[in-house]
């Protein structure tokens, strides 16, 4: 039974969990069962350090993989981008009404997707929420846990 808990992905960002996948299960998994099985072979397992390491690492890694598996069940791949109002998938260029100076840009992605780092925000932040649907040389509001403030539509790509 599928669940509609939607992932939003970007073609990017899908082919970058499907990588991930396939090295946790390829890679990490079997090095980390080799990892079991050599602290196993030192004895006692009660007080033996690696084995439990190992073991919280299995789990982390098991975590992790069901977590990729179920977003990718889940996924909802954002290929065909409208550069005619604000949506996941495109890059836009804002200005804050209240600095003329400060232009910033920034790709609207999928919550699993963002990176403030590499100006990717999500789609479920109050930035994106706001330009949502809208068009270059609109204002909008933006309402933040810091108070509102307008921001306006400089490009949209």
């Amino acid at each position: 039974m599928k669940n509609n808990n939607v992932v939003y992905l970007t073609e990017e960002g899908l082919n970058e969990l499907k990588a991930e996948l396939d090295n946790l299960i390829k890679v990490k998994r079997p090095e980390n069962i080799q990892a079991i099985k050599d602290a196993r072979a030192l004895g006692d397992l009660s007080e033996n350090a690696d084995y439990d390491a190992a073991r919280d690492e299995q789990a982390q890694i098991e975590g992790r993989i069901k977590t990729i598996e179920k977003m990718l069940e889940n996924a909802e791949i954002i290929k065909e981008v409208s550069k005619d109002k604000v949506g996941i998938g495109t890059i836009v260029s804002i200005r804050y009404i209240d600095d003329d100076d400060d232009l910033e840009e920034y790709k609207i992605v999928g919550s699993h997707e963002a990176d403030p780092f590499e100006s990717k925000i999500s789609n479920e932040s109050p930035i994106a929420q706001a330009l949502m649907d809208h068009k270059v040389g609109d204002v909008v509001t933006v309402n933040s846990p810091n108070g509102n403030y307008d921001i306006e539509i400089k490009e949209i790509k």
